[in-house]
C-alpha cells in the first residue's frame, strides 16, 4: 500500500501520540483528518503544522462515544478527500481507582470512550474503508502487569484487543488489515497526569531498557503498520513497550 494520497482518520489526535502520529503520516504522504472531542485550539495547531510542512489535513470535531458524530466524521472525510484508507483509534481516557471505589459515572465514561468509541469507529471503518486499507486500534501493555487501580482501564483495552482480532477475520476478501498497538508507559500528558515522580521513575524502570517510551517510539510502530512494509501483519497486538511484558 503506497501512502501517497491515501487518507487517514486519526481519532484523539489533538495532542500526545495522536498529534505526533498525524504529523508523521502527513510527512509520509497521507491526507490526514485531525479529530478532537472538546478543545479545538490544540487540534488546529496540529493541522497548521501539517499544512506549514506542505501536507494536507482537515479538522473534524467528533465525540467518538457518539455513533452519529462518528458517522458525521466519516462523511466529512469522504466529502473532503473522496474516500478513506486508514482509521487509527487513538482517542482514550485514563481514570484510575480501585475497583471497589470506582464510581458509576467514571466507569460509564471510560467504557464509552475507550471501548464504545473504538467500536463506533471500527464499525464505520468496516463499512467504508477502501479495499486494501488499514485499521489500527490502541490497547495498552498494562494489561500484562495487572497494576492495582487500572482494572477498568485494562478491561476496556482487553476488549479492544478482542474486537481487533475478530474484525481482522471479518475483513476477509477486502485486503484490509486490522491490528492493535499496545504501548507501555509513554511520556505523554495522559500518562504523566497525577503521578508522583517516584511512581513515574518506578514505571520507567519496569522494562529492561529502563526508560519511558516517547511518542515517537509508538508513532514509528504505527507508521509501519499502515505503511507499505506492514501489509502482512494482520490480527495482531504489537506490544511496543521496551520489553516490559
Amino acid at each position: 500500500m503506497s501512502t501517497q494520497d491515501k487518507v487517514a482518520i486519526i481519532t484523539g489526535s489533538s495532542r500526545g501520540i495522536g498529534a505526533e502520529l498525524a504529523q508523521r503520516l502527513a510527512r509520509d504522504g497521507f491526507k490526514v483528518v485531525v479529530n478532537y472531542a472538546g478543545s479545538a485550539a490544540p487540534a488546529q495547531e496540529v493541522v497548521d503544522k501539517i499544512k506549514a510542512a506542505g501536507g494536507e489535513a482537515i479538522l473534524v470535531q467528533a465525540d467518538v462515544s457518539d455513533p452519529a458524530a462518528v458517522i458525521a466524521m466519516f462523511d466529512a472525510t469522504e466529502k473532503a478527500f473522496g474516500g478513506i484508507d486508514v482509521v487509527i483509534n487513538c482517542a482514550g481516557v485514563l481514570r484510575l481507582a480501585k475497583i471497589a471505589e470506582f464510581d458509576d459515572k467514571t466507569f460509564d465514561q471510560t467504557i464509552a470512550i475507550n471501548l464504545k468509541g473504538t467500536f463506533n469507529a471500527c464499525r464505520e471503518a468496516a463499512k467504508r474503508l477502501r479495499d486494501g486499507g488499514r485499521i489500527v486500534n490502541f490497547s495498552s501493555s498494562v494489561i500484562g502487569v495487572r497494576l492495582p487501580t487500572y482494572g477498568v482501564y485494562i478491561a476496556t483495552k482487553a476488549a479492544v484487543e478482542g474486537l481487533t482480532q475478530v474484525l481482522a477475520q471479518e475483513m476477509r476478501g477486502r485486503g484490509i488489515s486490522v491490528n492493535a498497538i499496545a504501548p507501555g508507559p509513554v511520556a505523554t500528558e495522559l500518562f504523566l497526569e497525577g503521578k508522583s515522580p517516584e511512581l513515574i521513575d518506578h514505571m520507567a524502570k519496569m522494562n529492561p531498557l529502563e526508560r519511558l517510551g516517547q511518542p515517537e517510539d509508538i508513532v514509528r510502530a504505527v507508521a509501519f503498520l499502515v505503511g507499505p512494509e506492514g501489509g502482512w501483519v494482520n490480527g495482531q497486538v504489537v506490544r511496543a513497550n521496551g520489553g516490559m511484558c
